[in-house]
């Protein structure tokens, strides 16, 4: 019932096609989970026959790939807007960890897909790494210190931050930490405080790190 409720609300009739299969993936994903992901669903979704997907999409690993190209452009924004919107003075890598975290708690399905299709490449796209978020963290990473000649170590400082930052967002909704997180004033002072521990989270550290 809930899935025919969806495609009725959202059929598609013209356009981008690409598009459309995008969206209904990604409805399903929040919907249902990934384990509903499918080509054939995906068109069901999308209120078109079951071959145009294939159109776009070899297979389902292509489009969980699109699903995940969608998520990382999506954290981008996110965390682009927490900068924006950060107060003065807050340390800029702190509010990247934060708005990391909150994006993943947020959309834990399409987060899920992100780090599943990544595993399974032995590089991110390009366009990720060079427009991202990936590049938002190195770029923090260089107007806080980190020389941008050293290119191996600004890369490790950003798979340091990165994975720091993903061990957080498994963890935060550990049910121990809620008495901390009450003392602290709630979950993104708490997600503050953890990252201003962090060695390379602190204002000024990248320059001692390098």
């Amino acid at each position: 019932m809930e899935q025919a409720q969806l495609t009725e609300a959202r059929p598609y009739h013209h356009g981008d096609l690409r598009r459309a299969l995008v969206d209904a993936g990604r409805r399903l994903l929040e919907v249902e989970g990934g384990a509903s992901i499918s080509l054939r669903a995906v068109a069901r979704e999308a209120g078109v026959s079951p071959a145009a997907p294939y159109h776009h999409f070899r297979d389902k690993s292509e489009l969980l790939d699109a699903l995940a190209i969608e998520g990382w452009d999506q954290l981008a924004v996110q965390m682009r807007a927490a900068l924006a919107e950060a107060a003065p003075g807050r340390d800029r890598l702190v509010t990247l960890g934060v708005a990391y975290v909150q994006f993943a708690k947020m959309n834990p399905a399409i987060y899920r897909v992100m780090f599943d299709c990544s595993q399974s490449h032995e590089s991110m796209p390009e366009k990720l790494r060079d427009e991202g978020a990936y590049r938002l963290v190195c770029d923090t990473l260089v107007e806080s210190g980190i020389d941008p000649r050293d290119e191996v170590g600004l890369e490790l400082a950003a798979v340091a931050i990165w994975c720091a930052a993903h061990g957080v967002a498994e963890m935060v909704g550990f049910k121990e930490f809620a008495p901390l997180q009450a003392h602290l004033g709630g979950e993104e002072a708490f997600l503050q405080a953890i990252f201003s521990q962090l060695h390379l989270f602190r204002p000024g550290s990248a320059v001692a790190a390098g």
